[in-house]
């Protein structure tokens, strides 16, 4: 180890005599700790919270949807020179119908997505895990609802009510002007048979019934769809089943796309994003300030150790090197205090997984407890973030001192 090494470790770990120095130099050391700490907690927690809406999405978005690139809607049988069935990856498949509907139920009313699924829906997503009241069936006759949290409690509906809700869709080639209500809108009957919470967004705009009950709404022929949903067999890459699957239409000069589940949300992913490195941001500048206080114990131990640097200047060490000392002591102590940060921000956030220590309240929410999820990334760019703030205070703070 080179002397100005020696010279930073010993003065950071032999002992210190009580002084506003020391006392100075812990609490520098501590601020770094903290802000260090709170930096992996905050983004574990925050990631925590994007797997848990993630995950809550996920259960209600496919895992792969194919949609028109132009227009509205397209016909299955026009997949079949894909023949997307016989793929080794592709589980399940599911035709699904979706179109904005006027729901009605007593004298109640609201606009929302109607989508129509056929009996493979179920495999494609996770909607039936996710039931609060009732069970999942919709059937063809009569015709059944799955309606969101929202919707339901604010439309009043009971389930299997003998009252049924009615759904008016604006019949085709039709406006509101010159035409009554029965030749404006087509209009469907179904009963409630079920409620979900999985987003908020989702529980105030989705009613699921069949497909057959939307195909007639909207007069579609029978292999008519908006989208065909996939589920991918265990093991399989939704990103690659989609970028084949892109390839394959392109070849065949099919006018469809292949979404997975980021492009299905894309505002949601984006805005996730965004917040996540404005927490990056904003952690920083508690970081900067934390240095405030390095910036003053470096001076001070400057100032401390003027008759050391007399000494070793008069030995023949030149004032450079004598700054690599100090900024060496300064690197040690930034070093120390991120490591002791990391530490205590694992332990923090592996209590939390284990026994959930802080809750959320008493409210009705999807967990108990604050979701924390570690990923050794944050870890690294924590390290690297901190260390590159507080080295280049030390490094500036010695370059102008009087050595």
């Amino acid at each position: 180890m080179k002397l100005e090494g020696l010279i930073a470790v010993r003065y950071l770990f032999a002992g210190k005599h009580k002084s506003v120095v020391t006392v100075i130099s812990w609490i520098s050391l501590i601020g770094l700790l903290v802000s260090t700490a709170a930096l992996i907690v905050v983004l574990s927690v925050y990631n925590g919270i994007g797997e848990l809406t993630k995950g809550l999405f996920s259960t209600f978005d496919p895992e792969l949807v194919i949609v028109p690139a132009k227009g509205k809607t397209f016909h299955t049988a026009s997949l079949e020179p894909v023949d997307i069935a016989s793929r080794g990856d592709v589980a399940y498949l599911a035709a699904i119908a979706d179109e904005t509907a006027w729901l009605t139920y007593g004298p109640n009313q609201a606009i929302v997505r109607l989508r129509g699924v056929d009996d493979n829906y179920r495999s494609v997503s996770g909607l039936d895990t996710l039931l609060h009241e009732g069970g999942y069936f919709l059937g063809d006759d009569p015709h059944y609802l799955l309606v969101g949290g929202e919707i339901y409690y604010e439309m009043g509906m009971t389930l299997l009510s003998r009252t049924p809700a009615a759904i008016h869709i604006p019949r085709r080639g039709t406006t509101s002007i010159g035409y009554t209500m029965d030749q404006a809108f087509a209009i469907g009957y179904a009963y409630p048979a079920a409620n979900f919470f999985i987003q908020q967004d989702i529980d105030r705009q989705f009613v699921v019934t069949d497909i057959a009950l939307v195909r007639q709404l909207m007069g579609y022929a029978p292999d008519e769809v908006t989208a065909v949903a996939l589920a991918l067999k265990p093991g399989a890459k939704a990103t690659k089943v989609k970028k084949d699957l892109n390839q394959s239409f392109s070849i065949h000069h099919l006018p469809l796309i292949a979404k997975d589940r980021y492009d299905q949300q894309p505002l949601y992913f984006k805005i996730f994003r965004t917040e996540r490195l404005g927490i990056y941001l904003i952690l920083s500048l508690i970081v900067l300030i934390s240095t405030l206080s390095l910036v003053a114990s470096l001076s001070l131990l400057i100032i401390d150790k003027r008759r050391d640097i007399f000494i070793l200047r008069s030995m023949g060490m030149t004032a450079r090197r004598v700054r690599r000392a100090f900024t060496a002591e300064g690197v040690l102590i930034c070093a120390v205090a991120v490591a002791a940060g990391l530490l205590t921000g694992f332990v923090v956030c592996f209590l939390q997984q284990q026994f959930g220590i802080i809750r959320m309240g008493d409210g009705n929410f999807v967990v108990s407890a604050f979701p924390v999820a570690m990923r050794a990334v944050d870890f690294l760019y924590t390290f690297l973030l901190v260390m590159a703030i507080s080295t280049a205070a030390v490094v500036l703070t010695v370059r102008r001192a009087r050595i």
